[in-house]
């Protein structure tokens, strides 16, 4: 199996099946968490134009 490390983008070609995946260590699977905890992943949705504040919608 093949991964490509998210973090590092370190490429394993022979992954085991039962291994840390997407993460080629356990370094860059503590590194995703903390991206996560620290807010610099966020995960959004498109607002509709009626959840717009009146003052977002004059800058659209």
């Amino acid at each position: 199996m093949r991964i490509t490390c998210p973090i590092c983008k370190t490429v394993i070609e022979d992954a085991p099946e039962d291994g840390p995946h997407p993460f080629c260590s356990q370094r860059c699977k503590l590194a995703d968490l903390h991206n996560w905890l620290s807010d610099a992943y966020r995960i959004s949705s498109p607002l509709d134009p009626g959840e717009l504040e009146d003052d977002e919608l004059k800058l659209s």
